[in-house]
């Protein structure tokens, strides 16, 4: 008789553990259905304390409103306040449970305007050369192109439209196209400071600022950036091939951070270039990849077709400069003219100036840093470097002569025009 109580006992409770289950399984899909669903409500309703999308008007009289210099202040969610302090979710207003105001990337309520006797220009003379020089890259531009038939449309990333890495600002009328390793430091600072941030935030924050920047400027399709070129100014920033690559070289693997993304990678070129001989003799036992690794790592990535890293790919493909149309092509050797002439043909001199970022690390000179690096290189291997960045030269009108007269002796083509 007891051992039938028991056992009826047994199935009792496994039957209410079943059902227990059951409901539990149920429950948890609805319950994270449903806080993903809150979540991006609030983000909704709150979005921003300051919409910059709102009219004019309204924005006049917000700034009236709001005395000189004082900040918005986000609501956010701290959902641990040891732990993800850098998750800003941005609520309703209410202050009540886990909701409180703090100072997170503070957007102020205007751009401070630079003192006039600060703002740095051209002079009328300086204006007209610069003009001309402008007129004569564009041209260049549109003869190259057509000669190599650049501004056909096709398949691959030579001949598609890629509007990846355009920031738009429709507000200020100014359109960019980043080209990394290309003065993209500080143009990224100016178009954050556009976006809305504060400079001093900018010069504090250690956030990646072109994630600030994605925050504000989301990406466009071809057809949202041609809509927005009808009154805006699209520039672009060129620098020599060789010499925005060995910039690249030097801040992605010779001072990669370590445990970061290029930190393995460079660790995961040594690995497998270090073992062919003649690359081992040039190797110089560092931690990180030679020069001649890390190129001949990039030919063959080339050569297999593979992704190329947004640091080392050509600004050919990257910007498609044939297929979109620029109305100025700054260059990183007539920089410090070529911002001045843009800055003031967008009316923006009393907003940005030209800020000079990450100009180099380790305190060598560009012209010496080039003479090591590339003398380390085989013939060979510097005319197929050429040949991947062939457009890049052609189209921006630099020379690669100089860079073969420190090769090393090979017995490859020596015809760099073939």
């Amino acid at each position: 008789m007891k051992l039938s109580k028991s056992l009826a006992n047994c199935r009792a409770i496994r039957r209410y553990l079943l059902i227990f289950t059951a409901i539990s399984l149920l429950l948890l899909p609805l319950s994270l259905v449903y806080l993903v669903w809150n979540e991006q409500l609030q983000k909704i309703r709150g979005f921003e304390a300051f919409n910059m999308q709102q009219p004019q008007q309204q924005q006049s009289q917000q700034a009236q409103a709001q005395p000189v210099g004082q900040t918005f202040r986000y609501p956010v969610l701290l959902l641990n306040k040891n732990k993800n302090k850098e998750l800003t979710v941005v609520a309703t207003g209410k202050t009540k449970n886990k909701w409180r105001y703090v100072d997170k990337d503070i957007n102020q309520t205007h751009i401070p305007l630079i003192p006039e006797n600060a703002v740095q220009t051209l002079t009328p003379q300086e204006m007209l050369q610069v003009e001309q020089r402008m007129d004569e890259r564009r041209e260049r531009l549109k003869d190259k192109c057509s000669a190599y038939g650049l501004d056909v449309l096709g398949h691959d990333a030579w001949h598609t439209p890629n509007t990846w890495e355009f920031l738009v600002n429709k507000k200020y009328h100014i359109i960019w196209c980043n080209v990394f390793k290309a003065a993209s430091s500080s143009w990224m600072f100016n178009f954050n400071v556009l976006a809305g941030y504060s400079p001093s935030y900018l010069r504090k924050t250690k956030k990646i600022l072109l994630n600030l920047a994605r925050e504000r400027y989301p990406r466009v399709s071809l057809e949202e950036l041609r809509e927005a070129q009808n009154d805006s100014l699209t520039f672009i920033i060129a620098r020599n091939p060789f010499e925005r690559l060995l910039s690249a070289y030097r801040d992605k693997m010779v001072f990669a951070l370590p445990y970061s993304f290029h930190d393995k990678l460079g660790r995961s070129i040594v690995r497998n270039y270090r073992k062919k001989p003649s690359l081992a003799a040039r190797s110089s036992n560092t931690k990180y990849p030679s020069f001649p690794e890390f190129v001949n790592w990039l030919l063959d990535q080339v050569k297999r077709g593979s992704f190329i890293d947004m640091h080392f790919v050509a600004a050919t493909s990257f910007c498609t400069p044939c297929l979109i149309k620029f109305d100025m092509i700054l260059k990183f050797e007539s920089l410090t003219e070529d911002q001045l002439y843009l800055i003031e043909k967008t009316g923006l001199k009393r907003v940005i100036a030209p800020v000079w970022r990450n100009m180099g690390k380790g305190g060598r000179k560009t012209h010496e840093l080039q003479q090591q690096f590339y003398a380390q290189l085989t013939r060979q291997e510097m005319l197929e470097l050429y040949e991947y960045y062939k457009y890049d030269f052609e189209l921006f009108d630099y020379d690669i002569q100089e860079y073969l007269q420190v090769a090393r002796p090979d017995e490859g083509p020596t015809d760099v025009r073939n």
